[in-house]
């Protein structure tokens, strides 16, 4: 009985052992989804009779399950209730597994056991699933830029995918627009991917199709663009779908602003011309201005410096003497004018203030006798 037993149970250490050399790793970003392989390749017709998937985030940390197929009942566990199911054919022992809205927590490795009927034969395979940051699922991009969306379906099984189709939809109630489509059959003899609409000639499939992705890139952004970017990846009955919010910005102009440009409304075009044009000549003519009040000033100066000097000249010849000589007017002439109530003729004597060079008269008081036969009144000194 000793021998049996253990005949039986070397299979089943042995396919364990394989399974778990037999691991991969995938690699996806937060809220993508991500397809786990778990495919036992066998010539004989085989009936499975129980798949389970378990998740482990560390060596030392027990294993939780994500999923368990039983009687052609498949039944998501725990947190992945909502977000886990089976994909896989039964009939063909295909038990891959589809995680959709992958999260942070999701990182670790999964373990597939497929059991057959009668069979103590046991099919194990390992994935590790690498967990990155969300990808933005909104974009910013100017009018006139170019911008790619991505797509892309991540899987350890190589699927055939049989349409990849992007869609656009400008608000919630507003209709659809085909972007692009791309049918990997139809397309193979025309070799490029078909688009209509607005889009014709604009769109361009960018991603490798054979690794599952249908990446796009969108070419001369138009403000019109700015709306919800569907793309759905097919795989038979698998569908894979993730929307892109796009945004478009204007560009700021590079233009100066001039107070023409500012007014173009309230001013007329006629009113426009005018004003620009004045501006203009002020511009052109305001080096002759300041040329000519430069010398109108320079010739005012002149002129007042000219007859400042020519004034004073005059002054000085009306009054040639006025430091030199002086009148004096007797007190008899006054007296006299008094008396006789008749202004009487003044005679001026004129005394240099230097003295003469000519010999100076004989000193002496002058006696009252008339001179030359003059009233002494009238003599003068």
């Amino acid at each position: 009985m000793f021998h049996p037993l253990k005949l039986i149970l070397m299979p089943v250490l042995l396919d364990y052992s394989l399974g778990l050399d037999d691991s991969i790793e995938l690699t996806v970003s937060v809220g993508d989804s991500a397809l786990m392989g778990c495919v036992f390749q066998s010539t004989e017709e085989k009936h499975v009779t129980k798949v389970d998937w378990m998740f482990s985030s560390g060596e030392h940390v027990k294993d939780n399950f994500v999923l368990f197929y039983y009687a052609n009942i498949s039944v998501p566990v725990g947190r992945f209730q909502n977000r886990a199911r089976l994909v896989g054919d039964i009939s063909h022992h295909d038990g891959s597994l589809l995680l959709q809205n992958v999260e942070e927590a999701d990182q670790g490795t999964y373990t597939c056991e497929i059991r057959f009927e009668m069979e103590s034969l046991v099919f194990k395979k390992a994935v590790v699933l690498h967990v990155l940051p969300e990808e933005p699922t909104e974009l910013m991009v100017h009018v006139g830029d170019s911008t790619q969306m991505g797509c892309v379906f991540q899987s350890t099984e190589e699927k055939h995918v049989t349409r990849v189709d992007w869609m656009f939809s400008s608000g919630e109630r507003a209709k659809e627009e085909i972007v692009l489509r791309y049918y990997p059959k139809l397309n193979a003899s025309k070799g490029y991917p078909q688009n209509w609409g607005r889009f014709q000639n604009r769109v361009n499939l960018v991603g490798d199709i054979s690794h599952n992705d249908g990446s796009i890139r969108l070419q001369g952004v138009k403000e019109s663009d700015g709306g919800n970017y569907t793309c759905s990846i097919h795989l038979g009955n698998l569908t894979f779908r993730k929307t892109i919010v796009l945004h478009v910005i204007l560009k700021e102009p590079r233009t100066l602003v001039t107070p023409a440009a500012l007014i173009p409304e309230i001013l007329g075009g006629n009113q426009l011309v005018t004003i620009v044009g004045i501006i203009c000549a002020t511009i052109l003519l305001l080096p002759v201005l300041i040329l000519i009040v430069k010398r109108t000033h320079r010739n005012k100066s002149s002129v007042t410096s000219t007859t400042l000097v020519r004034s004073l000249e005059n002054t000085n010849k009306a009054h040639p003497e006025k430091h030199i000589y002086s009148s004096i007017t007797t007190q008899e002439v006054i007296d006299e004018e008094e008396s006789s109530g008749k202004p009487e003729a003044t005679y001026m004597t004129m005394h240099p203030v230097r003295p003469s060079l000519r010999s100076a008269p004989p000193s002496g008081p002058l006696d009252n006798k008339s001179v030359g036969g003059m009233p002494k009144s009238e003599q003068a000194f």
